[in-house]
């Protein structure tokens, strides 16, 4: 019979950590100067807006799907790092008000909100079923509250099986998570469709959902190994969260880096054969005045780079080099955003590649915020599902790897 581990870390995050303040600090300034920009040029500001809520957001997404994968799998090797996308995923309903701006600019990023421009449009006609400012905001609400329930749902029976010790909570979760998945899955795709594809109203892809899932989920496993190395660089799960996970979330890396070639290699492919002016045009204002340097970005450093190094089974276990592919992903997630959304701003003049103060501003304004919700919340529970049923097994990984 083998020994059940022990946890010979602090499982609380520090009460008196200084984190979730300066978070929101930091938060708080780069709002304020975003609003400041709204100002000076409301155009700039919105499509700034938009390149860091879906950055974000889609971040949040990604977590609460691995959660339900985790669930639903029964899955053992995550139970460690599995509250960290808890955490992320609870706090959706909350973070919902950030929609709110998207709405508000819906003038100034949608051309499909224009009616003249619909009236004069025969494309644009056919599509106002869909694409119109009611139902548009009726969608946003739909998304918000799948997503937050679903996210907080799956949060509050984690801590409820923690402090009650009732494993009968776990078949909840996979009740929960089952047919979630794939109620997620086609409001994800919508509110891409939504967000980001209908900024060329006259320009589709069906691959686009499932593109914009590759894009989020390569990010959020990114995040998930820059935030381990975060909390354990603090002294938090340094031997709770040991060399095999950090292998694991790795390999997990790798696989999407290797989905995300397959699905944007594919949408790219599809349209550059079929040839037809509508939807080339897409790519085309993407490949030319300085786009197209980050177009090749892509392809170097979304995929060649991280697929190269993560190939080898000896650099998913040096920290150092996940570290550096993590940041590198995250990097290349936010010019990819930036490259889908931009080229919409100044469509009819070849204004090319250029970046604003405002990119950065909300960024930091909103990722700020982001990630004091985050810290807000783990502070407030333990670090890790303890009681969870499959917990020994995961730890055991820890101590006899």
């Amino acid at each position: 019979m083998s020994h059940k581990p022990t946890i010979t870390d602090s499982l609380q995050f520090s009460a008196d950590s200084k984190i979730p303040q300066v978070l929101l600090g930091v938060g708080v300034v780069g709002l304020i100067l975003s609003a400041i920009g709204y100002f000076t040029n409301t155009d700039q500001f919105f499509f700034s807006y938009l390149v860091s809520f879906t950055f974000f957001t889609g971040i949040a997404l990604a977590s609460v799907f691995m959660v339900m994968f985790h669930h639903i799998t029964k899955s053992k090797w995550g139970v460690v790092v599995r509250r960290i996308p808890e955490v992320f995923g609870s706090n959706i309903w909350i973070w919902a008000i950030f929609i709110i701006p998207v709405i508000l600019g819906i003038h100034n990023l949608y051309h499909w909100s224009h009616e003249d421009a619909v009236a004069a449009d025969k494309i644009l006609k056919g599509k106002s079923a869909y694409l119109n400012t009611p139902f548009f905001i009726i969608r946003q609400v739909i998304y918000f509250a799948i997503w937050g329930f679903v996210g907080h749902k799956l949060y509050k029976a984690s801590v409820d099986l923690e402090k009650t010790g009732d494993w009968g909570i776990t078949s909840l979760m996979r009740k929960v998570s089952a047919p979630a998945i794939p109620i997620f899955g086609l409001s994800i795709a919508f509110a891409s469709f939504d967000w980001l594809m209908s900024l060329d109203p006259h320009w589709f892809s069906t691959m686009f959902g499932v593109y914009f899932f590759a894009i989020s989920f390569q990010s959020f496993w990114a995040i998930m190994i820059l935030m381990v190395f975060f909390l354990q660089r603090n002294g938090y799960l340094k031997n709770t969260i040991g060399q095999s996970h950090i292998y694991d979330l790795g390999a997990w890396l790798f696989a999407f880096t290797v989905f995300y070639a397959y699905i944007a290699f594919s949408q790219f492919l599809l349209i550059y054969y079929a040839n037809l002016p509508e939807e080339t045009l897409w790519f085309y204002h993407r490949l030319e005045g300085g786009y197209q340097y980050i177009a090749y970005g892509l392809l170097l450093f979304r995929f060649a780079l991280p697929f190269l190094v993560l190939l080898n089974r000896e650099q998913k276990h040096k920290r150092s080099v996940l570290a550096f592919v993590a940041i590198v992903v995250v990097t290349i997630h936010f010019l990819e955003l930036h490259w889908i959304v931009k080229p919409a701003l100044h469509p009819e003049e070849a204004h090319g590649l250029s970046f604003s103060w405002m990119d950065f501003s909300t960024f930091i304004g909103l990722g700020g915020i982001f990630f004091w919700l985050f810290f807000n919340r783990f502070k407030q529970n333990s670090m890790i599902p303890e009681n969870d049923p499959k917990l020994d097994e995961c730890l055991e990984k820890t101590y006899h790897h």
